[in-house]
């Protein structure tokens, strides 16, 4: 997946917004007001968190993907949009990461994201 994939590929999920709250070049998606994708438009990175034991799978399977770059090491993975992880894990991964944000949400903020 490249920058633009990726991009369409988390706004379409439900509840989610998009904003610039670190730099202009880190576009980070939340949902719920909650991060779960952080993408760098200059540096071609992408960082989404994941469960601990399978990152370090993740990690081992493919140079591409280490520890969260500025984000907790065990919860958070950053991956090089560099054409070697498969598109198919990619989207996998981004699932993973905005499904784990929503299950993290409270009763009420879960409530709201089922009725939007």
């Amino acid at each position: 997946m490249n920058i633009e994939e990726i991009r369409e590929y988390c706004i379409q999920k439900k509840g989610v917004t998009e904003s610039f709250p670190f730099d202009e070049t880190t576009l980070v998606f939340k949902v719920m007001n909650k991060m779960f994708c952080l993408l760098g438009l200059d540096d071609h990175r992408v960082s989404l968190k994941n469960d601990p034991d399978k990152n370090i799978e993740l990690r081992a399977q493919f140079p591409a993907i280490y520890e969260g770059y500025h984000l907790h090491k065990q919860m958070w993975n950053t991956i090089e949009l560099n054409g070697t992880v498969p598109s198919k894990l990619m989207a996998q991964m981004i699932d993973e990461s905005y499904d784990l944000i929503v299950a993290s949400l409270t009763k009420k903020l879960k409530e709201e994201l089922k009725n939007l």
